[in-house]
């Protein structure tokens, strides 16, 4: 589908990534999923993500997709607008689960180019045709996930050309290195065909990424009110709100990129008695105690901001 067909843009703020909670023996804790979610909209998530790298997708099975995908969605009940994660190196593959994806409600895929383990990568032609693939079989749009993990090179004059060629390619979640001067060229050569040049990487650059042209932020769940206190004021047009409000924040969000990564969500959400268990599922280790505590001393600084929430 070419991309003159494309309607205004949408999806906008705060969407933080869902992580996937498990029970002491690492099944699926489904009530304890439901309060997540739960909490993360009361936060004042604009929008969610699930089944994403920070979810732990990569230790789920495809059955075990289904469930949470199904069971999320149903349980938001549109409260909020839901991004599915939907990444497989296989097109065929990808395009199936997108496609349950959009039956079961999703608003939006998030998908990186196609990889497997540390070198299975495949040429410029094929993510082309891959992306072109998915586009043409959804009506939903798809967000490019351009993160080091894929390791596969994706430039700004690339991701402008499946934008202006595919109507659903139309957000793009930059995480690279110098995310802000890929997001400034993505934006100056891409125009009106980016609907969303988005911030990741668990805010880390976030400030950096507004003032490149960012319109959306995809973060970390455990705290995306703090979030919002910086994306707001910088839409309304208050930069030094913002300002303030990230460097505020900072601690945390360096202590979750750096520190604690994508267990850091679940460390802060069963500390606020929001879930029983914040294990990741094994082989993965458990946060170290002394991780747990500098994370933990991090918050209660923001106090009461963060940790208000245990009962």
């Amino acid at each position: 589908m070419n991309a003159s067909s494309r309607p205004s843009p949408r999806f906008r703020g705060v969407f933080p990534v869902v992580p996937t909670i498990f029970d002491e023996r690492g099944g699926l804790d489904l009530a304890g999923q439901k309060r997540c979610v739960d909490f993360m909209i009361d936060a004042g998530s604009n929008g969610l993500c699930i089944l994403a790298n920070f979810s732990e997708q990569f230790v789920l099975g495809d059955d075990e997709r289904e469930t949470l995908s199904r069971t999320i969605l149903e349980h938001v009940a549109g409260r909020v607008p839901v991004i599915v994660t939907t990444t497989h190196f296989s097109t065929d593959i990808c395009l199936a689960r997108s496609q349950r994806a959009q039956a079961q409600g999703a608003a939006m895929v998030m998908v990186m180019p196609p990889y497997h383990g540390a070198t299975l990568r495949v040429n410029e032609a094929q993510v082309h045709e891959f992306y072109g693939r998915l586009s043409d079989g959804l009506a939903i749009p798809i967000m490019i996930q351009d993160a080091p993990m894929a390791g596969t090179p994706l430039s700004p004059a690339f991701l402008v050309r499946l934008a202006k060629t595919f109507a659903n390619i139309r957000y793009f979640k930059i995480e690279t290195a110098g995310a802000a001067v890929k997001l400034r060229e993505l934006i100056a050569l891409g125009g009106d065909a980016i609907d969303g040049p988005w911030d990741g990487e668990e805010a880390i650059t976030l400030l950096a990424d507004l003032d490149a042209g960012a319109t959306g932020a995809m973060t970390g769940g455990g705290f995306p009110d703090g979030i919002r206190t910086i994306v707001d004021p910088y839409a309304a047009g208050d930069r030094e709100a913002a300002v303030a409000a990230y460097a505020r924040w900072l601690p945390l969000i360096n202590f979750e990129n750096r520190q604690g990564g994508f267990l850091t969500a679940k460390a802060l959400m069963k500390e606020g008695g929001i879930i029983t268990c914040d294990d990741p599922r094994h082989p993965y280790p458990a946060m170290h105690p002394a991780t747990r505590a500098g994370l933990l001393d991090a918050a209660r600084r923001l106090d009461p901001l963060v940790l208000r929430w245990t009962s």
